[in-house]
């Protein structure tokens, strides 16, 4: 959600639950104002929170003026002080999916994790256990990259794209129709496409460049991973991801008012396909 609307993304998205105190309504306005200064971003978007067992984690993403640039993600512990985090690695990513279970909230926490390496010893090969070391931190960054790169949505129109490259805010964007708001074809992953790549000269036919340049989200496995609900008397839609609890997307249909929150774990529902 943009920090620059944030009391009024707080209140549309209350529904689920994700509100903020008083007091971290206020500390977040002043403080992202000036992350967005400082740091000399286009816009700043309060990503969400991630609740840890000893404190929990805020999150907010810097967006430069190619809206599909990678984003520069901050964190921090008392919604003041905010830590630059560093770009995902596929390496981060492997080497992160053996944590289970929840964040400590501390980033400096270490987990441990034994495995077997093969170690040559002249002609003999043995196996041994190694301990590896694994930073809250390091897993702090990939549980943020997998929930954009999977969660993370826009409604259709609300960027275009040049015809030189890159995306821009679409000013002119009004909100999706009612009819509209309640497809999942009219919301897109907020990231560069994947499976539009794929898609044959007919099936881009009747899409519109300048706007359908990402992937839909009505082809995403497993099927049913999206609830999509009308709020407050049609007056408001709600998506939420079933693959990443915590993860709540809403839209006022004919007006500029959208974004998406995490607050959550940061636990994937990997028993997804098994319950639907």
């Amino acid at each position: 959600m943009d920090a620059e609307g944030l009391l009024l993304s707080l209140e549309l998205a209350s529904g689920s639950g994700q509100g903020l105190g008083p007091d971290r309504r206020a500390s977040l306005l002043t403080s992202l104002m000036l992350v967005k200064r400082d740091y000399r971003y286009d816009r700043v978007l309060f990503w969400g929170r991630i609740l840890g067992l000893v404190s929990d984690y805020y999150i907010a993403q810097g967006v430069s003026e190619d809206q599909l640039a990678p984003r520069k993600t901050l964190y921090s512990l008392n919604c003041m002080e905010w830590s630059l985090l560093p770009p995902a690695t596929e390496e981060m990513v492997a080497q992160t999916a053996v944590v289970k279970g929840r964040f400590m909230g501390d980033p400096s926490h270490e987990y441990e994790h034994t495995e077997l390496q093969k170690v040559n010893e002249g002609e003999k090969v043995f196996e041994e256990e190694v301990v590896i070391q694994i930073k809250e931190e390091t897993r702090l960054v990939s549980v943020i990259d997998q929930i954009d790169k999977t969660v993370a949505i826009i409604p259709r129109g609300a960027l275009f794209k040049t015809p030189f490259g890159p995306t821009h805010v679409n000013r002119t964007f009004e909100g999706l129709s009612l009819s509209e708001a309640k497809k999942l074809s009219s919301y897109f992953h907020f990231r560069e496409p994947v499976d539009l790549k794929n898609k044959t000269l007919l099936e881009k036919a009747d899409l519109d460049p300048s706007l359908d340049f990402m992937d839909s989200l009505e082809h995403d496995i497993p099927k049913g991973s999206w609830s999509i609900q009308m709020e407050r008397g049609n007056a408001l839609v709600v998506l939420r991801s079933l693959l990443w609890p915590g993860l709540t997307f809403y839209h006022a249909p004919r007006t500029k008012n959208y974004g998406y929150i995490y607050v959550g774990t940061g636990e994937k529902n990997i028993d997804l396909p098994f319950m639907l």
